[in-house]
C-alpha cells in the first residue's frame, strides 16, 4: 500500500511538471486571444511606467480555456510573484488574511473559481481591493473595535466559469474583465503544433488538424488528446505523430469523428429518446443520465449549444436540427 502511495504521489507530481512546463510564459507564447492580449499588454505598460501594481482583472468564461495560463503570464510579464489559491480552498477569514499580510508589493494572487467565495471572505477583499487595507475586527458586540492593517499595493486576479454567481460589489471591484470564449480549430491547430513540439515530437498536420476537430473548440481537451496521442507515438517507437496514432488514440478515448464523447452522446439519447425532443429541465435531464447538473450545465452544455447541437428554451434543454441529424447519425453506427 504504502508503495502504490508513493508511486501514485511521484505520477501526480511528474504529471503536475508536465503541466506547468507545457503553460506559456510569455504573451507571444499565447495562441490566439488577439484582443485580451493586446488589452492586457496596454494596462501592464502603463502600470510599469507609472510604477503602480496592475488594476484588478477578472476572466470568465468555460472551463479550459487558459485563464489560468493568463494569469501566470500577466504576473511573469510584470516581473512580480504571483500566489495562487481558489475560491473552495479560502474556509475562514484568517485564511484571506494571511495570503494578503504576506503579499509582496505590486505582486498578484490569482483566485481561481473566485464565486465560490464565502460572503465573509468577500467582504474582507472589498477594502484590500480598493484601499490596500485589511480591516480586523476584535471582540464582539458593543465593544467590538476595527483595527485596520495596512498592506502592500497588489494586484488579483481573478477567473470564474459562474460570473452570474459574483456578487454585484465584488465584480464591479475589477478594473477589467475579460470573457475568455471557445477557439477556432485553426487556433487549436497552431497550439497543437506547439505544444507537440514542446513535448520533443513533430506532428503531421493531418494529426493536428483531426486533434483540432475534436477537441471541443477547448484549449485544456486538445492539450489532454494530444498527451494521451504522444503515449501511443511512444510505445509505437514513432518520434512522429500521425494520423493513424490519432485516429487510434480517438478510438480508445471513445471520441467520435463528431468530436462528441459519451456524455454528450448519452444528453442527445435522452433527450431525443426519453423525451422525445420536447424541452426538458436541468436536473430531470441530470437524473435521466445519472450525471450531476453542474457538470452538464458546464462542461457539456457550452460546448453543445457552441456547435448548435442543443439549445436552452424557457421550458428546458431541446436538441435543434443539427442535434437531431447527429443523434440519427449516432443510430447508424
Amino acid at each position: 500500500m504504502v508503495t502504490t502511495l508513493t508511486n501514485l504521489q511521484v505520477n501526480n507530481e511528474a504529471e503536475e511538471r508536465l503541466e506547468q512546463s507545457l503553460r506559456p510564459k510569455t504573451f507571444k507564447e499565447i495562441i490566439g486571444r488577439k484582443k485580451e492580449k493586446e488589452g492586457l499588454m496596454l494596462m501592464i505598460k502603463s502600470a510599469q511606467m507609472r510604477e503602480k501594481p496592475l488594476d484588478h482583472i477578472l476572466f470568465h468564461g468555460p472551463p479550459g480555456l487558459g485563464k489560468t495560463s493568463l494569469a501566470i503570464v500577466v504576473s511573469k510579464e510584470m516581473g512580480t510573484n504571483i500566489h495562487i489559491t481558489s475560491g473552495s480552498a479560502l474556509d475562514k477569514a484568517g485564511d484571506i488574511a494571511a495570503i494578503l499580510t504576506s503579499l509582496e508589493p505590486h505582486s498578484v494572487l490569482f483566485i481561481d473559481e473566485i464565486h465560490r467565495l464565502k460572503k465573509t471572505i468577500e467582504e474582507i477583499l472589498y477594502p484590500a481591493m480598493e484601499d490596500s487595507a485589511l480591516d480586523i475586527v476584535i471582540g464582539k458586540g458593543p465593544n467590538a473595535k476595527t483595527l485596520r492593517i495596512d498592506l502592500p499595493e497588489f494586484t488579483i486576479i481573478g477567473a470564474t466559469t459562474k460570473l452570474s454567481m459574483l456578487s454585484a460589489p465584488l465584480r464591479d471591484r475589477f478594473g477589467m474583465s475579460y470573457r475568455l470564449d471557445f477557439y477556432s480549430e485553426d487556433e487549436l491547430e497552431e497550439l497543437i503544433m506547439q505544444k507537440a513540439a514542446m513535448l520533443g515530437f513533430d506532428i503531421d498536420k493531418l494529426a493536428a488538424q483531426i486533434i483540432s476537430q475534436r477537441a471541443r473548440l477547448t484549449p485544456r481537451v486538445a492539450i489532454r488528446i494530444l498527451k494521451r496521442v504522444v503515449d501511443y507515438a511512444t510505445v509505437a517507437d514513432s518520434a512522429i505523430i500521425k494520423d493513424v496514432h490519432v485516429n487510434k488514440t480517438l478510438e480508445l478515448l471513445g471520441i467520435d469523428d463528431l468530436g462528441l464523447n459519451f456524455i454528450d452522446k448519452e444528453i442527445l439519447r435522452a433527450i431525443a429518446e426519453n423525451f422525445d425532443n420536447k424541452p426538458v429541465g436541468l436536473n430531470t435531464l441530470a437524473a435521466s443520465i445519472a450525471e450531476e447538473s453542474d457538470t452538464i450545465e458546464f462542461v457539456h452544455e457550452p460546448f453543445l449549444m457552441k456547435t448548435g447541437i442543443l439549445k436552452r428554451t424557457s421550458r428546458g434543454r431541446q436538441l435543434t436540427d443539427k442535434g437531431l441529424e447527429m443523434y440519427n447519425r449516432l443510430l447508424l453506427r
